[in-house]
């Protein structure tokens, strides 16, 4: 996400804390939230496809190719 979009959600949170939104204000700022939480769970959901962790016995398990979207196409 943009540095901007983030500098517009902060800045229609500090305006409702102080005056209240418009109702065009309100809808854009639902749904600069909904772009943030989908990018931000992008984000971690990529940080942990690159997880990886060794067993007791020595051998490296990949998470992201036991649990997440690697190699996965979607339909």
């Amino acid at each position: 996400m943009k540095q901007e979009r983030i500098d517009r959600i902060n800045e229609l949170a500090r305006k409702a804390k102080a005056e209240g939104l418009t109702d065009a204000e309100k809808a854009e700022q639902a749904e600069l939230r909904a772009e943030y939480i989908k990018d931000f769970r992008a984000s971690l959901r990529g940080t942990l496809n690159n997880i990886s962790i060794q067993e007791k016995d020595g051998s490296i398990t990949n998470l992201g190719e036991k649990y997440g979207n690697i190699g996965k196409k979607k339909n």
